[in-house]
């Protein structure tokens, strides 16, 4: 039996366990991300071969291609890590949340809200207003479906309360997009469609430096409580004796799980199902324990994301896809097999 690595922070207020397992599958899951995004930069209309990409990052005034890699597909594919890595643990932190599996942004209605609130801002404004404000009006609604989600969920927010309310707010929002979306203009709705479904396509550094901050404060958050959220599997009864505050815990992170899910859904539209599966498959490649989940998380995630915008990039040249297409094609299946295990 192997021993734990302990970590601890200066004067012992933060101490991180991870089993030797769960070290060297998220280093090779690192690995992995690593050379992913080397091969999707160095893929598309035109192939590039690795060392003249490695020679644009390290050296790009030296390189032909400088341009391409820094300014096209760069910023692509750091996005697409970043929104992949902040859907997957805001998806382990509802799952862990709730104590439900079949949990996640899109399924509670924390998706849906910022779809309506973008869409909406498509149709009413967006022609006028710069669709700069894009992102700010849809964390504006994700961070609105939350705070209705504590109020109708009551003191305590009991978990399956939690779940029911966040489903019947979800089918609301959805019938609500769609009310929108018919009675847009035909160009928006067209564009609102893409927005919908998912989309990285001409993706800038802007946009990058927006969501970093949420990746750099989210992240780490999420990881230093992750071991609340082993308490709260105990129970709620068990987690009040241990002294946890069960109603504060579950608040903050709810609220946060809202801030990683709602940013990334404002920079790269409505995807789902990448917070339902990277913690399912996270799960199977770790030992237990949120701790050692929640970096699995984001790295499942993030290669989940990435390879699907590379699909959507290639599979149909010269046409561009939405990555949110073959996110739905692995996570549909998914879904079913996961409620299919469930009966069994």
């Amino acid at each position: 039996m192997s021993h734990p690595l302990v970590v601890r922070a200066a004067g012992g207020r933060l101490s991180l366990s991870l089993e030797r397992r769960t070290l060297t599958v998220t280093l090779l899951l690192a690995l992995a991300l690593a050379i992913s995004a080397l091969v999707s930069l160095s893929l598309g209309s035109q192939t590039t071969p690795f060392v003249a990409v490695l020679e644009a990052l390290l050296f790009p005034e030296r390189s032909d291609i400088a341009l391409i890699v820094h300014e096209i597909r760069l910023p692509r594919v750091l996005l697409a890590i970043m929104v992949g890595a902040c859907l997957g643990v805001a998806g382990l932190l509802l799952q862990g949340l709730v104590r439900n599996p079949l949990a996640s942004p899109d399924v509670i209605g924390i998706t849906g809200g910022a779809s309506l609130a973008a869409v909406t801002f498509l149709a009413l404004g967006g022609t006028v207003l710069s669709e700069a404000w894009l992102p700010l009006a849809a964390l504006g609604g994700a961070l609105m479906v939350a705070l209705g989600i504590v109020a109708l969920a009551g003191r305590g927010m009991m978990p399956a309360r939690l779940v029911l309310v966040g489903i019947g707010i979800a089918a609301a929002l959805s019938a609500a997009t769609t009310l929108v979306l018919v009675l847009s203009p035909d160009t928006t709705a067209m564009q609102a469609y893409v927005w919908l479904t998912g989309s990285l396509y001409a993706a800038q550094w802007r946009e990058v430096a927006a969501l970093a901050p949420w990746v750099v404060l989210g992240l780490p958050l999420a990881l230093g409580l992750a071991r609340r959220l082993d308490v709260l599997a105990l129970g709620d009864d068990l987690a009040t004796g241990l002294g946890n505050a069960v109603g504060g815990t579950r608040l903050a992170l709810l609220l946060l799980a809202v801030a990683l899910a709602g940013a990334s859904v404002a920079f790269a539209g409505g995807l789902s199902f990448i917070g339902l599966i990277a913690p399912h498959i996270a799960r199977r490649l770790v030992a237990r324990g949120h701790t050692g989940l929640v970096p699995a998380s984001a790295l499942v995630g993030a290669l989940i994301l990435l390879h699907a915008d590379l699909l959507g990039r290639l599979a149909f040249l010269p046409r561009d896809l939405p990555a949110g297409i073959f996110v739905a094609g692995i996570g549909a299946p998914f879904f079913v097999y996961l409620l299919h295990r469930g009966r069994t």
